[in-house]
């Protein structure tokens, strides 16, 4: 069969789709009743365990107290019975390691009696701690090959949850994991070490307002998951989006997202219902996904859950990731996750929307009615300034990725330039604060539309900004370099831990002032004001996108950090592995592991696509254009065998593009050959400066190609294909 035959039947198979799948049923189960159904939670605890067992394990969960080792086994016990009352013959320890996916071991619940038969056991020791292979992971030296051990640690914050397969459940514990010596292998770890690191300095700093409560400060999030949906016939016919999980070849189509006219589009209805299936599972685990709608590119769809605490939201937020993939093929679809699967369409991020609250305070970034009277409020959003302006560059490098490269900068995305956005009032009274001369603002009132029948809109205190990396949007920010692929642990673990520093270098110089004798409010003034003297360039309220703030954002001192190598040696900086060694969240080697994983992670990636490109430049490309040559050729032999002078700009013009392919295609694969592996931060560096342009020439040439051989002889499924057939 010919690639255009193969192109063919995909595309007459999506044309033709029938959906195979069994339709829900609402009536039968509401979404109420669904909700948290496979989840070991607070409720299912509450009713299943010693009322001394649940109040202990809800101290830990709660207060953050230390984990009494006497609950394990009463927990054991219930969490076997309940899964196993839902069908589960296997438990397993989930964790997440450097990779960024999800891992996962299965054990059986049935052990031999001795007698013929078997029994069920869960036992304490086997809930708290599993041992994975730690030397099968990434570890960026911490672990050799021959050093195997490793342990998962049960995360007792986080609830046990069932998984569904047609063929049965299995229990999923979420755990941490961790090397034989204690260090981190795993994107839980420091995320815990984190939060505990904000909730110290988090209470400190609510002390010095007055808040003695002693409730845990946490952080939140709500990570808007995009993503692209393509039919699995097209997605097989694309060894690129099979591998790469982005297309390496591809002409950009007649239209694209110009018009605007997917974005808050009626979504399709085969996706509808793939979409439906989505929620339903998720609610069973209890996600509480709350938003789903077209996205700008065609293609192309979000999902956002309600805000949670950070380590939940994140557990779910890989669930979501999995959930996505796994329905799709129910539906004859391929989920895509990269950043950037089409060129020249917009790519896919994961806009992490993230706070810190505590039960008697609510969100500490909510302004009030009159934010410049919020002294709590503005202290902790000058706290979140000084952090961002003082390790923008790290906040760059936990969100460096090959994938995240193609994006960042482009329409669709901040700039890799790291700012933040505050909006027109919070920017004037913090204006005021660095003046000395703190007045406030007017308030906005409400928004009349001119219309009757319409109500008046209350008035947000300030616009968004889509262009800006970090923005504040009423009571939270939002921070939109995170890719759609990537764990959001790492942004949140980066975040805690320099919010944490900033909160406590704010505590420092109030407490210094007031024990001097400077009242409260006018300390708490003097302390933003120099906050904002040596730290406010970092406030932009422009655009993003324009060349001018490029120049700007040099000429403030401002990072412009646009690669993956030029970004993550930031993680090993002096100053970041200070302040992530004082708060104990990742000691000095962790740190160093995790830029030698990182940058392998890049090279791997890169050293796929590149070898990839050769594969199909020269086994699909290559042959279809020569096809295409030889029936020109053979056409323009009988048009002057007829006694006719043929034209033969065309047959120049494809032979041509078919020598300057074969010659892009030879240089690529001598780029590949003399490839600098020296180090990794060397090979990192070439890949990126010889081996991504040797591989953009060959694909500029084959693009081209695309624009003019026959449609008939072009084997790959094209971008307009793909996009639009639904």
């Amino acid at each position: 069969m010919s690639g255009y035959q193969t192109r063919q039947n995909a595309i007459n198979a999506v044309t033709n789709y029938t959906p195979t799948v069994k339709p829900l049923n609402f009536a039968e189960t509401t979404p109420t009743e669904v909700f948290g159904a496979n989840v070991f939670n607070d409720a299912v605890m509450k009713s299943m365990l010693p009322k001394d067992v649940y109040k202990s394990l809800m101290k830990t969960k709660k207060s953050g107290e230390k984990l009494d080792p006497a609950v394990a086994g009463p927990v054991a016990a219930a969490m076997k019975e309940w899964a196993i009352s839902k069908g589960a013959t296997h438990y397993t320890h989930v964790f997440y390691p450097l990779t960024g996916l999800t891992a996962e071991k299965h054990d059986g619940f049935l052990s031999p009696d001795g007698e013929g038969g078997a029994i069920a056991e869960l036992e304490a020791k086997l809930l708290i701690q599993g041992e994975p292979d730690a030397s099968s992971f990434p570890s960026g030296g911490l672990r050799a090959t021959f050093e195997a051990r490793g342990y998962t640690a049960w995360d007792v914050t986080n609830p046990a949850y069932i998984l569904e397969n047609p063929n049965g459940t299995f229990l999923c514990i979420p755990t941490a994991f961790v090397s034989w010596k204690g260090h981190a292998l795993d994107k839980k770890t420091p995320l815990l070490r984190a939060n505990q690191a904000l909730n110290k300095a988090g209470q400190r700093f609510l002390k010095l307002f007055g808040d003695d409560s002693g409730d845990m400060v946490v952080s939140n999030a709500g990570p808007e998951q995009e993503y692209f949906l393509v039919d699995r016939n097209f997605f097989f016919a694309r060894p690129d989006l099979m591998v790469c999980g982005r297309t390496l070849f591809g002409a950009k189509p007649a239209k694209g997202q110009e018009l605007d006219d997917h974005y808050f589009g009626a979504i399709p209805r085969r996706v509808l219902a793939f979409m439906m299936e989505v929620e339903r599972e998720l609610y069973k685990l209890g996600v509480p996904v709350k938003t789903r709608h077209n996205e700008v590119a065609p293609g192309q769809f979000e999902i956002a859950p309600v805000y949670e605490q950070s380590n939940l939201a994140t557990d779910h937020n890989q669930m979501v990731m999995t959930t996505l993939k796994s329905v799709a093929k129910k539906y004859g679809m391929a989920c895509l996750l990269h950043e950037k699967p089409f060129a020249g369409i917009n790519g896919s991020g994961k806009h992490l929307n993230y706070s810190i609250s505590s039960a008697s305070q609510g969100s500490l970034y909510s302004p009030g009615a009159t934010p410049a009277e919020n002294m709590q409020f503005l202290a902790v959003t000058a706290a979140t300034i000084r952090a961002v302006e003082k390790f923008a560059p790290l906040l760059r490098a936990v969100v460096a990725s090959a994938g995240n490269d193609h994006r960042l900068g482009a329409n669709e995305a901040p700039p890799a330039i790291i700012s933040i956005f505050l909006g027109e009032e919070l920017a004037e009274i913090f204006n005021q604060i660095e003046l000395g001369d703190l007045k406030g603002c007017d308030a906005k009132g409400c928004l009349e539309l001119g219309v009757d029948t319409l109500p008046a809109l209350p008035m947000d205190s300030g616009d968004r900004n889509r262009t800006s990396p970090f923005a504040f949007t009423g009571n939270r920010f939002e921070f939109r370099a995170v890719g759609s692929n990537q764990s959001i642990a790492g942004a949140q673990v980066a975040l805690n831990t320099i919010i944490s520093e900033s909160l406590d270098f704010v505590a420092d110089e109030i407490e210094a002032l007031t024990k001097k004798g400077t009242a409260l409010n006018e300390a708490t003034q003097k302390v933003i004001q120099e906050i904002m003297k040596k730290h406010g360039h970092v406030v932009f309220n422009g655009d993003g996108y324009a060349d001018a703030w490029q120049v700007e954002a040099a000429k403030r001192g401002l990072a412009n950090l646009k690669t993956t190598p030029e970004a993550l040696p930031m993680i090993t900086g002096e100053e970041v592995v200070k302040v992530f060694e004082k708060y104990s969240v990742l000691s000095k080697d962790e740190l160093h592991a995790r830029c030698e994983v990182y940058h392998e992670q890049y090279n791997q990636h890169i050293q796929t696509e590149s070898l990839l490109v050769v594969k199909i430049a020269k086994t699909i490309i290559l042959p279809a254009a020569i096809r295409y040559q030889g029936e020109l050729a053979a056409t323009a032999a009988s048009i002057k065998a007829a006694g006719i002078e043929p034209r033969t700009t065309l047959l120049q013009q494809v032979t041509d593009m078919l020598r300057d392919l074969q010659d892009n295609i030879v240089a690529l694969e001598g780029v590949i050959a003399d490839t600098d592996d020296s180090s990794v931060e060397a090979e990192a560096a070439y890949k990126t400066t010889k081996t991504l342009p040797a591989m953009l020439a060959v694909r500029e040439v084959a693009d081209a190609l695309e624009g003019i051989v026959a449609d008939d002889l072009w084997p790959l499924p094209s971008y307009q294909e793909m996009l639009f057939i639904k």
